[in-house]
Order: structure tokens, then C-alpha cells, then sequence
């Protein structure tokens, strides 16, 4: 079951598909489901200091048994204490992962630092420097933000942000500054549509995708397969996550399975930027200027 890295900008490379520790266990203690996706195969891990079970993300990293330098693991700054470096909120995060490093730290948003996105950006650059992370980028950017931070800075490695079919009209623009940039784009909430936005005009056409990729492989290839493989046809790092271990293995599985057409991908396309969908951060839309430095 490969899970195909993806080249950073910084000469790095992350497993395409990670496990992530929000949403499904947001607040919980993820050590069992960790120690379950690693033994599953997952390498990549995605946590954040806001999710609040850095701890137990730790902790099920050692449960598993799996050597450090097999895994990739990402953790997020939220926010910081007055007086509070970059540095010391990282330092805090590694006691509780019970790391030395991180393989990619990320600003988890733009709207905890008004007017200090630059200062923050380039303590970012030194905890990266120092090693405590090996990658450094952003989570729920714009380009209004993106735009702050670049001139004269280490370029962000990723951004990673909700995207759905829903979302593609919306973040097209976005995408094509990723491009232009030599930033990857990750993804959360990438099922979404199915579960939070049940009936909608991608509905019918990923369940149809679904059914001849069944014929096909002579598998049973679900609506979250068809979106899973959506994603990893453009190149989009994507972050899942579950609270049911039997549902491991059917996510990574998703390597060996024949891609989309492109008929298909169009078609997911155009029904999705018919029903423009956010399901995150809805209190602030990509089209809204915000606040800048």
C-alpha cells in the first residue's frame, strides 16, 4: 500500500495521504487510533497544538513501535501567550509529542497574529534553522496573507486548507498562487461532502464513479474512495481522519486502485463549483479582505 510522497519546496517530501487528529478526535485521546494507523501503514501524522491530544498523539507514536525516522509528524501553533516565542510554544508542543522535531510546523491561522504575521513567519524560519522543524509553512491562508509573509522570507513548503469539490471555484485562485509559488496544497475535510453536505449535485456523480471503479477492480470502491482519489489526482496532500480502525486500511488502500477518468474529474469539478459548500472557518470566506499587516 504505497502512500506517494510529494517533493517540497525545501528538497523535503511528505506521504501524500496522512492521519490527522482533529475533527473525529478533537479534544480526544488518540493514542489507540494513532498506534492503529501506524500499524495500518499511515507514516504521516498530522496533529495541532488547538486539538488539544498532542500528548496522546505522542504516546501512540511510541505504543507503535515505529522508528522516528519512518514517520513524518506535523504539528500546528495556534496561538501565542503574551510574551511567548515561536521557539518555547514549539518546545512546549515536543514535550508533549515527546519529540526533538517536527517534520513540518505550521501556522494553524492567519486570524491568531494580526499584524504580527511577519515577526511570527520569521521566528518560523528559525525554529527551522535550529531543526526543531524540518519543514516550516501555513494552515487557512489567502492570498492576502501569503502575500505578507513572502517578500524577502523562506517560502512556505505548504498550505494547508479545507478543499472539497465545493470549495473549487472558491480556491481557484488561491491554488494557481500555490503553483506560482512552489507551495503544496494540503487538504482537510476532503470527505466532507458526503457527511456534511449529504445530497448535493457531487453526490450523483461520485456514486457513479464509484460504481465502475467496482466493476473494474472487482472491489468494493466507495464514495470516499472516489473523493480520496479526486484529491490525489491533482497532486493534493490530504489529511483524513476516523475513529474506526476498519476504516485504516480502506483509506490507504486507495494507492493500488485505477484513477478517475477525466470525464470524471471534470464532472466532479463543474458539480462542485455549481454549489459553492464551505464547512470550516464559514465566518470568513476566502472572498473577504481581511485584516493585513
Amino acid at each position: 500500500m504505497a502512500n506517494t510522497p510529494i517533493k517540497l519546496n525545501d528538497g523535503n517530501a511528505i506521504p501524500w495521504l496522512g492521519f490527522g487528529t482533529g475533527t473525529a478526535l478533537y479534544k480526544k485521546d488518540a493514542e489507540r487510533m494513532v498506534a492503529a494507523a501506524i500499524k495500518a501503514g499511515f507514516t504521516h501524522l498530522d496533529g495541532a497544538q488547538v486539538y488539544q491530544n498532542e500528548d496522546s498523539l505522542g504516546a501512540g507514536i511510541i505504543v507503535s513501535g515505529k522508528p522516528r525516522s519512518e514517520l513524518f509528524v506535523t504539528t500546528k501553533l495556534y496561538s501565542l501567550q503574551p510574551g511567548q516565542t515561536v521557539r518555547e510554544s514549539l518546545q512546549g508542543s515536543l514535550k508533549k509529542l515527546k519529540l526533538d522535531y517536527v517534520d513540518l510546523f505550521l501556522i494553524h491561522t492567519p486570524l491568531e497574529h494580526v499584524g504580527k504575521l511577519r515577526e511570527v513567519w520569521k521566528q518560523f524560519e528559525e525554529v527551522k534553522t535550529e531543526g526543531l522543524a524540518k519543514s516550516i509553512g501555513v494552515s487557512n491562508f489567502h492570498e492576502e496573507e501569503l502575500d505578507v509573509i513572502l517578500p524577502g522570507s523562506e517560502i512556505p513548503a505548504i498550505n494547508q486548507i479545507e478543499y472539497h469539490p465545493y470549495l473549487v471555484a472558491e480556491t481557484a485562485t488561491l491554488l494557481d498562487f500555490h503553483k506560482k509559488h512552489g507551495i503544496v496544497t494540503a487538504s482537510f475535510g476532503g470527505l466532507s461532502p458526503l457527511f456534511r453536505f449529504p445530497g448535493g449535485p457531487v453526490d450523483p456523480i461520485v456514486a457513479a464513479a464509484a460504481e465502475r471503479l467496482s466493476k473494474a477492480s472487482g472491489k468494493n470502491i466507495s464514495t470516499s474512495h472516489v473523493l480520496l482519489l479526486w484529491q490525489k489526482q491533482r497532486g493534493i496532500v490530504t489529511i483524513t481522519t476516523t475513529s474506526k480502525e476498519s476504516r485504516l486500511p480502506e483509506y490507504l488502500s486507495i494507492a493500488d486502485e485505477p484513477g478517475l477518468t477525466l470525464e470524471e474529474l471534470k464532472a466532479i469539478d463543474e458539480a462542485g463549483a455549481s454549489s459553492p459548500h464551505r464547512h470550516f472557518m464559514r465566518s470568513v470566506p476566502a472572498t473577504e479582505k481581511r485584516v493585513r499587516d
